[in-house]
């Protein structure tokens, strides 16, 4: 049996670690309204400008795979400072990139940076407990999903009031280097046991896991196809929207995230249902409101209207399936909370990344309807994979070999 983690030094304080992945995870998504203006500012193509937003998801995934694993064993606190100065240089050089070639490797270097959410979000439901883990989870997720949304809306205004896409990039900066003065002395010491496992061994034990654990690799599956069906929507939003016959701005894109709120804080609703129901009765409600978003979206490409209420139902389908995935996770116990969300999280955003290059591409060559046609696409995988997967009982009830943290050869109790 792996070493019980050491104590936490301070309590939960949920509030702080739903503002701290807001703002973190904000700086994949900003970007994603600029996309027009930007390729204007540079003078470079819609397609090339859509690099931008592959390269945030591809960092995001590297960041995910090479910097989260260290949270079980790694000093949380030192961990914290040092990914949050580097991400707040990398968005500083960022916005003073003279070309697109230098604003894409800065967009991969601090959205490689930018995984606290990733690192927050396994501590909070580690520290909230068996009872509490879908809830805690659902609240860290409303911050991330809160984050992910206004920040397209607060990027697009910022750009238009300054007339330029580089100032949105620096209070992204400012935003980012002041939770260095909050965040790091607010959490515990470690999560998990310290020196028993070198980096190495970290990474090499991540495929054991998602082989073992059959609960890992659907929620892997699904989060993977229903981030590329939203990664999809979002590349491509800003260009349909900029298009005839709507011709609007990067201020209207980023509005979306605005008027997407209702849809952000419904989904905080999925983490205790997952409490109460188990985490596939959740997922199947989720891709069903995914699904008829992008239906409507794709049938009304022309109503304003239509695309909000499109957005708000892929906002809360997505939103609510990933704190079920995750509150599934959780389950498989304390001592590799932050390596399985690792895998889970690794497959997300590499679907997501798929699906920004993909619509990109769908989106230039056939136009709004076929993007969100390979959107629907994904959701409809996701929806077979939970046909699929036939629970046994919820996924939350406590296991305490999973509080262990072991890993065993069979199915663990918990939902598949």
């Amino acid at each position: 049996m792996a070493p019980r983690p050491l104590a936490p030094t301070r309590p939960l304080n949920v509030p702080l670690l739903a503002v701290a992945g807001a703002v973190t995870v904000a700086n994949i998504y900003f970007p994603q309204p600029l996309l027009a203006a930007v390729a204007h500012g540079l003078d470079v193509s819609e397609r090339t400008a859509g690099l931008i937003a592959s390269a945030a998801q591809i960092g995001y995934a590297l960041g995910i795979l090479l910097l989260v694993p260290l949270a079980d064993t790694a000093r949380l606190r030192r961990l914290t400072s040092v990914l949050l100065a580097l991400t707040s240089t990398a968005l500083l050089v960022a916005a003073a990139a003279p070309d697109v070639l230098t604003l894409t490797l800065a967009t991969l270097a601090l959205s490689t940076t930018t995984v606290l959410p990733q690192i927050l979000t396994p501590v909070a439901a580690v520290l909230a407990g068996p009872g509490r883990r879908g809830r805690v989870v659902g609240l860290v997720g409303l911050g991330l999903t809160l984050g992910s949304t206004l920040s397209r809306t607060v990027s697009g205004t910022v750009t238009d009031a300054s007339g330029s896409w580089r100032v949105a990039y620096g209070v992204a900066a400012v935003a980012t280097a002041a939770l260095l003065l909050v965040l790091p002395r607010r959490l515990p010491e470690r999560l998990g046991p310290s020196g028993h496992t070198s980096y190495a061994g970290l990474l090499a034990g991540l495929p054991r896991l998602l082989a073992v654990h059959r609960e890992l690799r659907i929620s892997a599956l699904l989060g993977a196809c229903v981030f590329a069906a939203f990664s999809v929507f979002w590349s491509v939003l800003a260009f349909h929207l900029a298009a005839p016959p709507l011709g609007y701005g990067p201020g209207a894109a980023g509005l979306f995230g605005l008027l997407t709120l209702p849809a952000a804080l419904l989904s905080a609703a999925a983490g205790p249902l997952a409490d109460r129901y188990g985490a596939s009765a959740v997922n199947a409600g989720s891709l069903a409101c995914a699904g008829l978003g992008l239906a409507l979206a794709g049938l009304t490409p022309s109503s304003p209207t239509a695309l909000v209420a499109g957005a708000n139902l892929l906002v809360v389908g997505v939103s609510s399936c990933q704190v079920a995935n995750q509150a599934r996770i959780f389950g498989i116990g304390r001592a590799v909370a932050a390596r399985v969300n690792t895998v889970f999280m690794l497959a997300t955003f590499g679907g997501g990344a798929l699906g920004s290059l993909a619509g990109s591409w769908l989106y230039t060559a056939y136009g709004w309807q076929a993007a969100l046609l390979a959107a629907g696409a994904c959701v409809a995988v996701a929806g077979l994979v939970v046909v699929a997967a036939r629970p046994a009982v919820p996924s939350c009830v406590r296991d305490v070999t999973r509080e262990a943290g072991g890993i065993r050869p069979r199915i663990p109790q918990g939902e598949s």
